[in-house]
């Protein structure tokens, strides 16, 4: 049996594949930690896959939710931060080897022990965040006086 085919089936049982480490032995884990969750949308796709597996179209359409102004993630964008997150081992990607193709994207073990941390950022984010965007003053520009 080869390495693909090992990977492949420790994914499908829901088993932590090993992976490289993102930092040296020895480094700093805060900034390894940041290594890792480092990108646009990788925290709110962790936080989406907590309910279950999802397809690629099913996390992207989930990133949308609570954006304003955004009307479209860019398709390599979310590739690349599902890539990143898979070779991070925070989620599995799963390949049914179907045609037209059919992929999802889970949790994995690691991934799931992520889940208090992040709903310690949403709950933070609640306590501290929610007042001080409804009292933000608003910059409003004075009229510029005429050059002489």
């Amino acid at each position: 049996m080869n390495a693909r085919a090992t990977r492949r089936d420790a994914e499908e049982a829901g088993e932590a594949i090993a992976t490289e480490p993102l930092a040296p032995a020895g480094a700093c884990p805060v900034a390894a930690f940041q290594k890792m969750i480092n990108g646009k949308y990788k925290l709110r796709i962790v936080w989406d896959l907590k309910d279950g597996p999802l397809r690629y179209s099913e996390v992207g359409t989930g990133l949308l939710r609570g954006l304003v102004g955004t009307r479209e993630i860019a398709p390599r964008v979310l590739s690349r931060e599902l890539k990143a997150l898979t070779q991070s081992g925070l989620i599995v990607r799963k390949d049914y080897g179907l045609l037209p193709p059919k992929v999802d994207y889970r949790l994995s073990a690691k991934g799931r022990s992520f889940m208090p941390v992040i709903a310690a950022i949403r709950d933070w984010g609640h306590r501290h965040l929610d007042d001080e965007q409804s009292v933000q003053p608003r910059t409003v520009s004075k009229p510029r006086s005429p050059r002489k």
